[in-house]
């Protein structure tokens, strides 16, 4: 079953240290209503810092390695409730901890409306950083610190803003690369840890424990549906970016966000490792997910409000069309209203993406178009996107 929840990208932490909640804020118009049998609202929001205060820096550039053909290590951690013979058996709490912070980055951004912090995981020897893509979004710089307190300038290799990660890299060698584990071999109530920065790098390397809550979890979140583990170990604003890590001390998770309510609390959300691993390979190698696919239109929802009045049915009404696209190819045009994709009923500009990222570029897909009062079917090209919103 797929639950609607909201991202928030400014947090108030204010309450933080006391027994309030630390409500994150978007437009009323943003908020869902969840769980409307018991008549409350949640938000789930990422978990970044982000302040008011203005921050100005100047933009610089690295020289990236060569990154054809980089590949994750995963590291197998069946079995963890006892030790195995590879070494990946149950650590003690403290261990976890050593064995994973010197991993563990704080990054700070400067961006042009202030600035903001999160965490990140050491994926390589020689610099390569993963966050989340919500973390370094906007921004003029990137600053990675590292666990012994020195500072970096970092570069944005790529980010992905579906899967909501990035990858940067400063200039470094010999860097404790965490090991990566295997997110399709967790159960139902393992001890997870989650490591990061809450609040920034005033506490950083902290740590917080628990269990893995649920599997499986998809989430609606602006408009797309998003994977992740559930886990009760305590995710606070900054730990955005940071790993979750099993009993073995394997990281098995990027944590990205938690449900903010002072109705509800021990709701906390990580990116699983095994979806992420494709991603962060396409980053490295690529700069960007390749294969995605694009329609090549912009356009805006026709709400059952503007059906009525202006007697169109609803849909996703075409503003524009990109020229170099499969849907300027087949015919597309400005005023049109899609209505389905492939027979799928389609009411708004999210469920038009959805029923796209089904497919693949230079797959074909049947659009069901609204024009002049009459109603089309028009074959359409899907196109490689060559970013990754």
């Amino acid at each position: 079953m797929k639950s609607n929840y909201d991202y928030a990208k400014e947090s108030r932490i204010h309450n933080i240290y006391g027994t309030g909640s630390t409500q994150v804020n978007r437009p009323p118009n943003k908020i869902k209503k969840l769980l409307a049998a018991i008549g409350f609202v949640i938000l789930v929001s990422l978990i970044s810092i982000a302040s008011c205060a203005a921050y100005l820096a100047a933009t610089g550039h690295l020289n990236t390695a060569d990154n054809s053909g980089y590949k994750v290590n995963q590291v197998s951690s069946s079995g963890v409730t006892s030790v195995s013979s590879s070494g990946n058996g149950v650590l003690s709490t403290p261990d976890i901890i050593q064995k994973v912070l010197p991993s563990v980055v704080g990054i700070t951004t400067a961006t042009a409306s202030g600035a903001g912090s999160g965490s990140g995981i050491v994926f390589s020897e020689d610099g390569y950083i993963v966050t989340n893509q919500h973390v370094i979004k906007d921004a003029i710089s990137i600053t990675a610190t590292l666990s012994d307190g020195t500072e970096h300038e970092a570069a944005l290799v790529g980010q992905d803003e579906r899967t909501d990660l990035a990858v940067i890299k400063i200039n470094a060698n010999n860097l404790t690369a965490a090991e990566i584990g295997n997110s399709d071999e967790l159960v139902q109530g393992e001890t997870v840890l989650v490591i990061g920065n809450p609040l920034g790098e005033t506490l950083s390397g902290s740590t917080t424990q628990g269990i893995v809550s649920a599997l499986g979890r998809e989430i609606e979140v602006e408009g797309r549906i998003m994977h992740y583990l559930q886990t009760d170990a305590a995710v606070n604003p900054g730990n955005s970016g940071g790993p979750l890590v099993n009993a073995a001390g394997l990281v098995v998770g990027v944590t990205s966000a938690k449900i903010s309510s002072s109705y509800t609390e021990g709701l906390g959300f990580a990116i699983p490792i095994n979806e992420a691993v494709p991603v962060i390979e396409e980053l490295i190698n690529n700069g960007y997910v390749t294969g995605r696919p694009i329609i090549g239109i912009s356009g805006e929802n026709v709400s059952a409000q503007v059906s009525a009045i202006y007697k169109i049915p609803e849909g996703v009404y075409v503003r524009y069309i990109d020229p170099d696209s499969g849907a300027y190819k087949a015919g597309i045009q400005p005023g049109d209203v899609i209505t389905a994709l492939n027979g799928k009923e389609i009411k708004t500009i999210s469920e038009l993406n959805n029923e796209r990222d089904n497919f693949s570029a230079g797959d074909t897909v049947t659009l069901t178009v609204f024009r002049s009062g009459n109603v089309r079917n028009i074959d359409v090209v899907l196109g490689e996107a060559s970013n990754s919103n």
